[in-house]
């Protein structure tokens, strides 16, 4: 029995470092098809509330994980709505009152314009490999698509989520769905993510609904109307200055 045991133990240690080693390697993966240099991206956001569905749609100028320019297109109440993100600080500014005001702190948790997603959820487009670290659990088949099954575990203190389950496609390397969690270990949303396609040498999910478990409604579903990755960004759109344009 004692050489059975010596033989095995290596054997589990050896299992237990691959499967790191290749949670990491899907993570990076994952990162390669989602992150860019910039973006520029046009987008609907189709909130189903309690009392019916509304459509706003925006234009997005992104850059890195630090800088993103966004104007709010219409219905005409949102028309000319802006935001900027600069760093850590969130800047928005309201046509309506002519006036200029920054979001911070748990203000950053908020509900932007009445959706499932927060103004935090927006402002956070770091890596996934400098958030987290991961665990494979195995493999499941969402939708006929077979998927690796992920567990992300929160290694900096200003992530959004401490805890994320995330089912990545064993194909193309994109998330199909997650489960993102508080620390307390209570679920705060889903995601679904479809109409994956191929731009510009990379796959990338098009439509995401995203679910607030702690709200009513029936999610917000956010859709890329038209995505170009790696473009020219006039550097002048990163600045206050410009909110008011």
């Amino acid at each position: 029995m004692k050489k059975i045991i010596i033989i095995i133990l290596p054997i589990i240690f050896l299992l237990g470092g691959l499967s790191a080693q290749d949670a990491d390697a899907i993570l990076k993966k994952v990162d390669e098809n989602l992150s860019s240099e910039n973006r520029v991206f046009e987008s609907e956001m189709i909130i189903h509330g309690r009392r019916g569905s509304r459509t706003i749609t925006s234009k997005t100028y992104s850059v890195g994980d630090k800088r993103s320019f966004t104007e709010y297109l219409s219905p005409p109440r949102e028309a000319g709505t802006k935001m900027l993100k600069l760093e850590d600080q969130l800047w928005i500014y309201s046509p309506a009152t002519d006036r200029t005001i920054q979001i911070s702190g748990h203000l950053l948790r908020q509900s932007v314009m009445g959706s499932d997603l927060s103004y935090e959820d927006m402002m956070d487009d770091r890596k996934l490999t400098e958030i987290y670290s991961a665990r494979l659990t195995g493999e499941e088949v969402l939708d006929g698509r077979k998927t690796y099954a992920l567990e992300l575990d929160a290694r900096v203190e200003d992530a959004a989520y401490h805890r994320r389950k995330v089912w990545v496609d064993t194909e193309r390397y994109v998330p199909l769905r997650e489960e993102l969690y508080a620390k307390s270990g209570q679920l705060l949303k889903r995601t679904t993510l479809s109409k994956v396609e191929k731009i510009q040498g990379r796959w990338f999910p098009t439509v995401i609904v995203f679910k607030d478990m702690l709200k009513q409604g029936d999610g917000t579903e956010f859709r890329m109307t038209s995505i170009q990755f790696d473009q020219e960004i006039p550097e002048y759109l990163f600045t206050k200055a410009a909110l008011k344009q």
